[in-house]
């Protein structure tokens, strides 16, 4: 399947929104910035794992640089999340859908450019697992706190699970709007369902 059909792209850009707004909330509960700040840090969050996988690929230069809708959704996501923030920060749902569907949809996107430039599945799965963390770990990074990916319920084995699936579903043969939106019902139910159960990868017993 092609990564640059029409609603892919709709897809890419939704991934996109969707963790500039989760970077801005984020931000905005961890920290007191003003809102260049919040629209930055939701930028760095909606486009940072699109460049790392562009970057991958060797797919110079990265689409965030060539299209201007990815930095337009970006920073309307920094924007929207600013000025709701008084009614969605009492709440951390918001926060975790957000993060969940960004996470869902750069998996498995990501993992299907692998595919359709011919990389192998073991590569595909890493690249897709990478960029779907890769916006989150950046806006942790920038805001002074240890990345979620290391400390949070169930985060990259969700993305990695989601990318395996669009990868096993290529495989397959099965490439379909329905094949990549299944793929990513995957990597979310498995990220809420972390979340709602605080289900974590294994720990040392002591920090148990």
């Amino acid at each position: 399947m092609s990564t640059e059909t029409p609603l892919l792209l709709v897809l890419d850009l939704i991934g996109t929104l969707a963790f500039a707004l989760n970077g801005a909330l984020v931000s905005l509960r961890a920290t007191r910035l003003d809102i260049f700040g919040v629209v930055t840090v939701g930028m760095l969050t909606g486009l940072g794992g699109g460049v790392i996988r562009d970057i991958l690929l060797d797919s110079l230069p990265p689409a965030t640089f060539v299209d201007w809708r990815y930095l337009a959704v970006a920073a309307g996501g920094g924007v929207i999340a600013f000025a709701l923030s008084p009614a969605l920060e009492r709440f951390t749902m918001p926060i975790t859908i957000a993060d969940a569907v960004g996470l869902s949809v750069f998996a498995v996107l990501a993992a299907y450019k692998a595919l359709n430039l011919e990389f192998g599945v073991l590569q595909a799965v890493i690249v897709g697992t990478i960029t779907a963390v890769g916006g989150g770990t950046i806006r942790d990074v920038a805001i002074g706190q240890v990345p979620t990916v290391f400390r949070s319920e169930l985060y990259a084995i969700p993305a990695m699970t989601g990318a395996a699936c669009a990868a096993i579903l290529h495989g397959l043969g099965v490439q379909s709007i329905a094949a990549t939106l299944s793929a990513a019902g995957v990597c979310f139910v498995i990220r809420i369902v972390g979340v709602q159960f605080d289900l974590h990868a294994p720990r040392p017993p002591w920090q148990r």
